[in-house]
């Protein structure tokens, strides 16, 4: 594609603007120093390199990046008073700091260097103006080697984009954790022809609560980047999957629940597992009737594990991969990896490995051993992805080989893999096996088919209102039996005058009086089955 300096920009103001840091070198220059000021006023890790590099190859393309700054303006983020008690004069909506890797001609421009991924999180939710690094973040700062910011990366900022329509990831950060804490992954993806695309993980405000209205502020998250991705011209729409690393795993299936574009999910030691009262609580994410591939990376035991149990005996809900029955499910046991090694973010920090890390990992797995895992969970990654968004025969011949076929060191992983069963009944399907059967025989269809699965159930109302829209596209026969469907459901007055109304629209005066009847019989109080049926019956004596 030609005219590749506007080729991710936003065209619409109200919505965002490109991000600066790639063309304002003192913003880099004056984060980077602050950096710098963290590391000396914070006692020091040891000084050498990163052990991590990612073991895999780059793919065939080169890997741009472009970060937008911009806003989901239907919701609220700022509250009303700041740190200072004076009402809030800037912007109140949610900010979203968008990373978008995306495939890109090889070698034209200047690679980012890790320090370009560390600068952006002083800005991630002020847009422009940095912010001190406090807390956590300063500590994470604290225990990274020097050496590591200026590690040489894969993306070039803004480079030129292949050409060509690509499927699109969006990947889901961690517990409050920041866009590019699996950078490698991203980057890796990329190179291989998907348009990967994230922000930071947030719950209601800036940072993620373990809570329904924590984890529904991400899914809502990743319901924005998959709109906003229609927007990118190298975008295929109909080829969409989720990635997400811990609670960004839980926050993936509540948005897939909701959103059928999205086509395949991919957990990364998924929160999805270890929280199942919280699945329970959402009310409305059904694992047992969820028909996409699910990839499933499981890690060491953790005190993620001891979160379920606890999870469990408080307020248990539905096991997910237990439940995940009506799609395609790959579990892969990653021996030798525990779970902060599942972000490059962690693997990259060579400081939580000396000081932290190493206590966690069992048996004689070792630092190495989590390096080669990464490398494999990006390989089977891909595969899958391969498999499930373009349908590619020898990612899907990869995936039914055993590790040791695909020339996995021996000890890495485990892979399980449960096929399908057929798809769940959903109110579309079962419309159609309606269609297919004739509408004569609705009543029979629906108890033969809530006879075999017992999570099929119509809800009354939904019934009522197909009959409805048959009858006001005059299908009057098709009105009919299906309004016979929703009496059988709930055999109330109001649906025996919803049925007097079809006889009536469809001139069937005599069933039509027989109806409404039958409703005043049920409710005498029913005045607009009476009023009806008075006027139908002067009608008639005329």
């Amino acid at each position: 594609m030609a005219g590749t300096s506007n080729h991710y920009k936003h065209r619409d103001p109200r919505q965002g603007r490109s991000d600066s840091l790639g063309r304002n070198n003192s913003l880099k220059i004056r984060v980077i120093l602050q950096i710098l000021i963290a590391l000396a006023a914070l006692p020091t890790a040891a000084q050498s390199p990163s052990g991590f590099k990612l073991l895999e190859q780059q793919g065939p393309y080169g890997v741009g990046l472009r970060v937008i700054e911009q806003y989901d303006y239907s919701r609220s983020f700022r509250p009303p008073i700041d740190d200072l008690g004076r009402p809030y004069e800037g912007e109140p909506s949610r900010p979203l700091q968008t990373l978008v890797w995306y495939p890109a001609v090889q070698g034209i421009g200047k690679h980012l260097d890790y320090g370009d991924y560390v600068s952006l999180e002083s800005t991630e939710t002020s847009f422009g103006r940095p912010q001190l690094m406090i807390g956590m973040e300063a500590r994470h700062l604290a225990s990274m080697p020097t050496s590591t910011l200026t590690q040489t990366m894969w993306a070039i900022r803004d480079a030129q984009p292949a050409s060509g329509k690509f499927p699109l990831i969006v990947y889901a950060p961690s517990f409050s954790s920041v866009s590019w804490e699996n950078a490698d992954l991203c980057e890796y993806l990329a190179s291989f022809g998907y348009v990967v695309i994230a922000t930071p993980a947030m719950g209601v405000h800036r940072e993620s609560t373990q809570d329904v209205a924590g984890t529904n502020a991400q899914a809502r998250d990743i319901a924005f980047l998959t709109s906003f991705a229609h927007s990118l011209p190298d975008v295929d729409p109909t080829k969409i999957a989720v990635i997400g690393y811990s609670w960004g795993g839980i926050a993936n299936l509540f948005a897939a629940a909701r959103d059928s574009r999205i086509k395949a999910l991919v957990a990364l030691d998924g929160s999805m597992r270890y929280y199942p009262g919280i699945v329970k609580e959402a009310g409305d994410v059904h694992p047992e009737q969820m028909s996409i591939p699910l990839l499933f990376f499981a890690g060491q035991h953790s005190i993620e594990e001891q979160s379920a149990r606890e999870a469990q005996l408080n307020y248990g809900g539905p096991n997910v991969l237990n439940e995940w029955t009506h799609g395609d499910l790959l579990t892969v046991d990653m021996l030798g990896m525990i779970h902060p090694e599942f972000s490059s973010k962690a693997q990259r920090n060579e400081g939580l490995w000396q000081n932290e890390f190493t206590s966690l990992q069992e048996a004689d797995y070792n630092r190495q051993d989590g390096v080669t895992g990464y490398a494999w969970v990006a390989r089977y990654a891909r595969a899958f992805l391969d498999a499930y968004l373009n349908q590619d025969t020898a990612a899907k011949t990869f995936l039914q080989k055993t590790p040791l076929e695909n020339g996995v060191p021996a000890h890495t992983m485990a892979v399980h893999f449960r096929a399908a069963k057929d798809a769940p009944m959903s109110f579309d399907s079962f419309r159609a096996k309606v269609g297919q059967e004739g509408f004569a025989h609705v009543i029979e269809v629906y108890d033969r088919l809530a006879g075999a699965d017992k999570h099929f159930h119509l809800d009354e109302d939904t019934v009522v209102a197909w009959a409805l829209e048959l009858l006001a596209n005059k299908h009057f026969a098709e009105a009919v039996d299906v309004m016979q469907l929703a009496i059988r459901l709930d055999p109330s007055s109001s649906n025996f005058t919803n049925l007097g109304e079809i006889f009536v629209k469809s001139g069937n005066n005599e069933r039509a009086i027989e109806s409404y009847k039958r409703a005043l019989e049920i409710d005498r109080g029913n005045t607009i089955a009476s009023r009806a049926l008075a006027s139908l019956q002067n009608h008639l004596s005329r």
